[in-house]
């Protein structure tokens, strides 16, 4: 990275990391070192890194659940938005959320106002950016139904959009076209029973824990689901479930899950991911993606 542009990133920045092990910000465990990490704590850093970088020449990222890091790392910028910028501010039935906000910790915080609709989010291991970029939903709920205005960062300044110019759809928004960071959302609630919404939050996320492969190391489901099909019945069905790759595992209590073991490298995940993908080829004559999100050096 060129010295001078590093030496104005610390200079507006306060947490700013080299060579940092991508394998402690993901929770897959696994990952090379990233060249550089921003972790901003104000909207005024944010503004500033992306000023001097450009939203399109670093690569942001929440809490890393859907990250699969390569071995080599990445080279570049990472800006990390997580717990080092969260935080909500609730007026009535609205609520202003940092973009590192966790979504159960919104949702738990919301619920204690007797504010609710969004207990779906509950069980999704993200963050409020992140939720924003993808339009996260779960059980039936999307969060855009609820999204009033998104507050962007941009080499140009901080925009405001509302719902509509967000281009909504599903696991889609405009910031998949259109390099952007989420700096904050405002949201409108629905009233509820604070005890109804706390008991719903506990109901999905038991069938989470009864459903998925929490015990292990992962990034969620490996897998979008292909239009008229799951893709962990495909995956059984090739005959994946439990397969092994080093530390790498299809998860025995869920195949659209890949675990890391414990000792699983970038590698193993890698690989893994193109044998299933060529058993379901074969076997059902379908095309997986991956919804997990490969990034880093090849």
């Amino acid at each position: 990275m060129d010295k001078a542009i590093l030496q104005e990133l610390k200079k507006q920045i306060e947490d700013v990391r080299i060579g940092e092990k991508m394998s402690k910000h993901t929770s897959f465990k696994v990952g090379g070192p990233a060249d550089v990490m921003v972790l901003p704590k104000t909207q005024a850093e944010i503004r500033s890194a992306v000023k001097i970088l450009g939203a399109q020449n670093m690569f942001v990222m929440g809490k890393g659940t859907n990250l699969l890091v390569t071995q080599k790392g990445i080279r570049g910028v990472v800006m990390k938005i997580a717990g080092n910028y969260s935080g909500t501010k609730f007026e009535d039935d609205c609520v202003s959320v940092k973009s590192g906000t966790s979504l159960s910790s919104f949702v738990n915080a919301a619920g204690k106002r007797s504010l609710g609709g969004v207990e779906f989010l509950a069980g999704i291991p993200g963050t409020m950016g992140g939720a924003i970029v993808m339009n996260a939903g779960a059980f039936g709920g999307e969060i855009c139904e609820f999204v009033q205005e998104v507050t962007l960062a941009t080499r140009e300044g901080i925009i405001v959009l509302n719902r509509d110019e967000m281009n909504f759809s599903y696991r889609h928004s405009i910031l998949c076209d259109i390099p952007m960071v989420v700096v904050s959302a405002k949201l409108k609630l629905i009233d509820c029973d604070k005890e109804q919404s706390k008991c719903r939050q506990s109901e999905l996320s038991a069938r989470r824990r009864d459903k998925q492969p929490l015990e292990y190391a992962s990034a969620g489901s490996t897998f979008k689901r292909p239009e008229g099909y799951y893709a962990g019945v495909l995956i059984e069905q090739a005959g994946c479930r439990g397969l092994c790759v080093g530390g790498a595992q299809v998860s025995q209590k869920h195949a659209g899950f890949i675990v890391n073991k414990g000792k699983a490298t970038p590698d193993d995940v890698l690989e893994l991911i193109e044998q299933v993908r060529g058993k379901v080829k074969a076997q059902c004559g379908v095309e997986l993606e991956t919804e997990v999100k490969v990034v880093g050096e090849r």
